[in-house]
Formats: structure tokens, sequence, C-alpha cells
């Protein structure tokens, strides 16, 4: 009868102990001789996985400059690695299955465990895997590493002649691994740009990223989704020159917009005929009234509306220009874009000693809920400028771009001075209308803003 104030650990050992059915026969030597070369066998195998694909570049150059037998069988298995990772697993799984087997057979001729079947159990099942753990996987692992190279040569023919014997079964396995990781990529889930704005939002919103680095990510995430005419700058505010104004307004007007490039045209600016650089004007500023200043032009590139500036940017990086002249579907043209407003859209606003104070995006705060901004504002820096997500507006905008564009879709008409048009949790009002154009927007906030 079993003590049961007896520490579990000696109760467990007598119980072991009375299992024991000795003596031990030739047999049981045998098992325990060839589990001892099992174990080897393993270890070899094991490290020579971590062996052959450890090999730094340096090392892999210096056995391609060895002639040797073993260097150039190591250099034919890393040729076809997943065929070679392949024959290792397989044969090491045969081999530690080999000592399973036989450790459950010595178990049973040394050992009864009929009374104590948990006993029996857990003894085999802690021995063996102790056994493989350490003996087959982890020591000879951490030997490999810091051997690696007179592993793979100790290694190189014993795993040729494994690759050979293992060949129809390595062969199936990397097939049919192929063939899984085929599919696996055919159904991928294709990441949207909404999934990677949500994905920065999450990890952003506890760390301490500065708010400028935050900008500058969501602002990479969305760049490829952004077409031309949402940063283009409409033609109604670009400076551009007749071909046949004289040289010294020219001069003037040049002077006045400070500008580096200017867009040409013949008699309506639907018809650019090219780019007059400010830098080819320079050694001909003292020149008379009558100088041919048309000849400096260089030609003008015209890209669609709904050209992304992704592509863009890749042209303009490809062509070596700064500016493009924007053309609607009829061929008229709608604007013009830089490289400035492009990498804007990234950085943020870039402003220099040229730009005037009518480039900045210009709204006046009356109240914490009550804004008024220039119709012209496109709807990308208005959201800039109010900190809203920009796609809450992709329903109702349509084809404009702008908050003027944008009440004259909630309208459907040019509207009055002090017209109001509810729009989700804003409400815009018409302040100031001159004619055919909404020049001021009141942007009244009646609810919490959709933060970005």
């Amino acid at each position: 009868m079993e003590d049961p104030d007896l520490d579990p650990s000696l109760q467990a050992f007598t119980l072991l102990l009375s299992a024991f059915q000795g003596p031990v026969s030739p047999g049981i030597i045998a098992g325990f001789i060839l589990i001892i070369l099992l174990l080897i066998l393993s270890a070899a195998i094991s490290g020579s996985e971590i062996a052959f694909f450890s090999l730094s570049p340096n090392q892999l150059n210096d056995l391609k400059a060895d002639s040797g037998k073993n260097s150039r069988i190591i250099r034919e298995l890393l040729e076809k690695p997943k065929r070679l990772l392949a024959t290792i697993l397989i044969a090491n799984n045969f081999v530690n299955v080999a000592i399973i087997i036989i450790s459950s057979y010595l178990m049973i001729g040394l050992f009864d465990f009929s009374d104590s079947p948990v006993l029996g159990f857990l003894v085999q099942v802690v021995v063996v895997t102790a056994l493989i753990l350490m003996f087959g996987e982890i020591m000879p692992k951490i030997f490999a590493t810091q051997h690696a190279v007179g592993m793979a040569y100790f290694m190189a023919q014993p795993m040729l002649v494994l690759r050979g014997i293992f060949s129809p079964l390595s062969t199936l396995l990397v097939k049919s691994t192929n063939l899984i990781d085929k599919r696996i990529e055919r159904k991928g889930h294709e990441i949207t740009i909404d999934d990677l704005s949500e994905a920065l939002d999450i990890t952003s919103a506890d760390d301490q990223t500065p708010e400028e680095e935050k900008k500058i990510l969501k602002g990479i995430v969305k760049f490829g989704d952004i077409a031309v005419r949402e940063i283009m700058r409409s033609r109604l505010d670009v400076t551009a020159v007749d071909e046949k104004t004289p040289f010294d307004r020219l001069i003037s007007i040049i002077l006045d917009a400070g500008y580096s490039r200017v867009p040409v045209f013949r008699e309506s600016f639907d018809n650019v005929t090219g780019i007059l650089y400010i830098k080819d004007l320079l050694p001909h500023l003292k020149k008379n009234n009558g100088f041919g200043w048309q000849e400096l032009q260089r030609p003008a590139i015209f890209v669609p509306e709904n050209k992304r500036i992704s592509d863009l940017l890749h042209e303009f990086q490809s062509r070596k220009i700064h500016m493009a002249i924007v053309v609607d579907e009829y061929g008229g043209t709608s604007g013009l874009v830089t490289m400035e407003d492009i990498l804007e859209e990234i950085v943020g606003e870039i402003n220099d000693e040229f730009d005037s104070e009518s480039d900045a995006i210009h709204y006046t705060k009356v109240d914490d809920s009550t804004y008024i901004f220039e119709g012209k504002t496109l709807l990308n820096d208005f959201c800039k400028a109010m900190g809203i997500e920009d796609r809450i507006f992709d329903e109702a905008k349509g084809e404009s771009d702008t908050l003027a564009g944008l009440m004259l879709e909630l309208a459907g008409k040019i509207p009055e001075t002090s017209e109001t048009f509810p729009f989700d949790k804003y409400v815009f009002q018409a302040e100031t209308v001159d004619k055919r154009r909404i020049k001021k927007v009141k942007v009244i906030i009646t609810g919490l803003p959709v933060t970005d």
C-alpha cells in the first residue's frame, strides 16, 4: 500500500523500480545501442539544416573558389534549396520515428506498467521527447551555428546520398508545396488603401509618433489613389501669357507672379503652345521690346484630369520636368499641376520665398464651429485644414474638386447669397457670390467632426 505522506517524486521512483522486470536481455542492449546511433544520425541531419542554410555570402564565395569535391557537392545541393530542405526534413522524421518505435520496444521489455499505465505513458513520452530535443535538435543546431562550414563539409556526401534515397518523396513534397503556395497567392487578400489607413490609425493611436510624421505616413498611404484633378490649380487661378504679349509686358507679368515657369497660349488658354522657363529669359533681360521671346518656349506636357499623381510623378522624373497642363475629356485646359503640388500631398504645404499668400489655404475662423473659406479652395485642402477624411464627400462631390464645385453639386444650380445646403454634419452657406462664381463659402459644423 502506498504511503500518502511520501514525496510524489519518490513515490513515482518507487513505482518505476517496482515495474522493472530485470534482467537485461541482449536484445535490449542492442536496442540501446541502436537508439544511440540513431540519435547521432538525427543530430547530424538536424545540424546540417542549420549548416547549409546559414552560410554567409563570403563563405559561399569561398566555396565557389574551392575546387574540392565537398565544395562542389555543397554548391550542387544549394542550387535546389527546397529539395535539400525536403530531404533533411524527411530523413530526420524517419530517424525520429525509428527512435520512438525502438524506445517503445525497450520500455515494454524493461518495465511492466500494467499497474500504472499513466506512469508508463509519461515516462515514455518525457524520456523520448527529452532525448530527441536535447541530443537530436538543440545541441546539434547550436554546434552547427558556430561551425557552419565544417558541418557542411562533413555532411556534404552523406546528404547527397540521402537526397538520392529520398528523391521520390522530396520531389513530391516540393511540388505539392509549390502548388499550395500558388493557390495561397492567388487567393490572397488584397490590401486596400482603406485597410492601410485604418492600420495606421490603430498603430499610431497610442504611440509617441510626432503629428507631422503621422501626416506624412498618411499622405504616402493615400498617394497612389489621388487623381490629378484633386490637386491641380484651376485655370482661373493660373498665371499664363499670350504669345503676342510684348517683351516688356511679359517681364512685368513674371515679376508680379513670381513663378519660375509660365504657360504660354495662343488666343485662348485652351490652346497652350508651350512653357516658358524664366531661367531661359535671364540672358535676354536687356533686349528691346521687339525681342522674340516666343522662341524660348519649351514643349508643354499634357495630362488628363483622372491621371494618378503617382504615375505623373514617375513621368515627371523620367522626363525631368516639373509642370504639366491638365486637360479635360474634351481637350480643354482645366488647369496645371506641378511637382510641388504632388510632393505637398506627402509632406504638406511647401512654401518658399516666391510663394504668394494667395497660394496658401485661406480661411477665417469665426468660432469653434464656423469657418469661412474661399470658394476655389480644393476639397483636399479643405479636409486637411479641418482635419477630416476627404472620402466623406465622395458621394456628393461628383466631378467637382473645390468647395464651390461641391456647393454647385449640392444645389444643382448657382446658389443665391446666404443660401445654405446641409450635408452630413456640415452646413455650407454661399457667403459671397459674384455673377457665375462662388467666391466665399461659410462652413458651419452642426455636430462633432469626423476626425482624421
